[in-house]
């Protein structure tokens, strides 16, 4: 009976014990994140963004793409130098991938062993900001137009309005009958010719509002999504898969357009996938299952290819995709100035395309979106040499006398900049 007393109560210590750890460290972890968040906005905001490349790649998943190696990490954050001399891979294709930074900062005396395990609990938990759901405020409320509430509103008001008027006119005038005083039968409300101005020039107004907004619309319909010849999903190439925008899109880092690949890119893998062999199941925006295999087959019709035989690119016929977004001709982007020069995400104009499988215009397009990006997205001067024009704003940044510098302040919201 003893010897079970001293088992049980064994047993006891070891659970609270046990539960005070999980307790206790799971707060004192989430505290270390709080310090690391804190000490990552002091120290390496400047080269790193948790969501966007900056000098250096974006930290999101940093954590998990050097295997949780909590040993190895540190290292990196406390000397790189070292790390690269010991011939890690990844460390190497990181210097390799972002050569043109001019190295990582060495911390060793700068950060301290704490420190820097704050910094790695922060990168640990990182989760990043909820995604935006269609249709819902950020407080996850649901938004909606209430423009059609407003105008029957108006219009119920402004018959009412008319109603009134009408039977104020003939009140006065059986007033005026009781009174002896005669006066004209009240014009009726068809006829009166200060109704039927007022009404004219309420439909001028509403007509030439409604027809200025969708002239101004034309060939920028936000979600628009059109069938494709060919069901091709980003999600299975650029998601599942991981193939790089760019490699598809090779005119993206070249020049004004992002150009659409040719058959000879996309046969470059096809000639060896001849089947859709993915576990997620394909389908349309309707919901329709699309066989992948079928697919491929199209692709096949195009290239004029027939598997297992020799391929001729130059009997190769062009598909002939449907463009999705597109700009007015009077509007200048160039894709390589934004890319290269701004730093500036695919997913930031197009959405989350790793995502889609059938891709949509994400993104308004429209001037006002376009400025409003301008007026609140930061330059990135350093080791930058297309910006090393501005000297002005470089030493008044160097003098702390500005904290950074948007695209406004470089002339990002002249006309002359986007218009012919």
């Amino acid at each position: 009976m003893t010897h079970n007393r001293k088992i049980a109560s064994k047993l006891t210590f070891g659970s609270i014990c046990f539960i005070s750890l999980l307790f206790f460290g799971g707060n004192l972890y989430a505290q270390n994140a709080t310090n690391g968040e804190a000490l990552f906005k002091a120290n390496c905001t400047s080269c790193h963004s948790m969501e966007t490349q900056l000098t250096g790649p974006a930290l999101k998943g940093a954590y998990d793409r050097w295997k949780k190696d909590n040993k190895m990490l540190h290292s990196w954050i406390k000397n790189n130098q070292k790390v690269l001399a010991s011939g890690n891979v990844y460390a190497v294709s990181l210097q390799h991938q972002f050569s043109s930074a001019g190295g990582m900062t060495v911390f060793d005396g700068i950060l301290s062993e704490a420190q820097i395990d704050d910094i790695i609990a922060y990168l640990a938990i990182y989760k990043g900001p909820p995604p935006a759901v269609p249709g819902l405020t950020p407080n996850g409320e649901p938004e909606g137009d209430n423009t059609l509430l407003y105008g029957i509103l108006t219009l119920v008001l402004a018959v009412v309005a008319f109603v009134l008027l009408q039977v104020n006119a003939n009140l006065k005038k059986l007033a005026d009958d009781k009174d002896g005083m005669h006066t004209e039968e009240p014009v009726s409300f068809w006829r009166n010719k200060a109704y039927i101005a007022f009404i004219l020039v309420v439909v001028f107004l509403v007509g030439g509002y409604m027809t200025v907004e969708g002239a101004i619309g034309l060939g920028r319909e936000e979600k628009f999504q059109p069938k494709q010849p060919i069901f091709y999903s980003h999600k299975v190439h650029a998601g599942v898969n991981q193939i790089n925008c760019m490699y598809c899109h090779v005119g993206t880092y070249q020049g004004k357009q992002a150009t659409i690949p040719s058959v000879n890119i996309c046969m470059n893998c096809h000639m060896a996938i001849k089947e859709y062999k993915g576990t997620a199941k394909l389908y349309t925006a309707e919901g329709e299952e699309i066989n992948g295999t079928a697919e491929i087959q199209k692709l096949y019709k195009y290239a004029n290819y027939t598997p297992g035989q020799p391929w001729d690119a130059k009997t190769a016929q062009p598909i002939e995709w449907t463009r999705i977004h597109n700009l007015p001709d009077h509007v200048y982007f160039n894709h390589s100035q934004h890319v290269v020069a701004g730093k500036v995400q695919c997913q930031t104009c197009h959405g989350e395309i790793t995502k889609m499988d059938e891709v949509y215009q994400f993104a308004p397009l429209s001037m006002g979106w376009c400025i409003n990006c301008h007026r609140t997205t930061k330059v990135n001067f350093k080791d930058n040499g297309f910006y090393s024009i501005y000297e002005r704003y470089q030493k008044d940044m160097d003098n702390h006398k500005m904290d950074s510098v948007t695209v406004e302040n470089i002339g990002g919201t002249d006309c002359q900049k986007c218009h012919y």
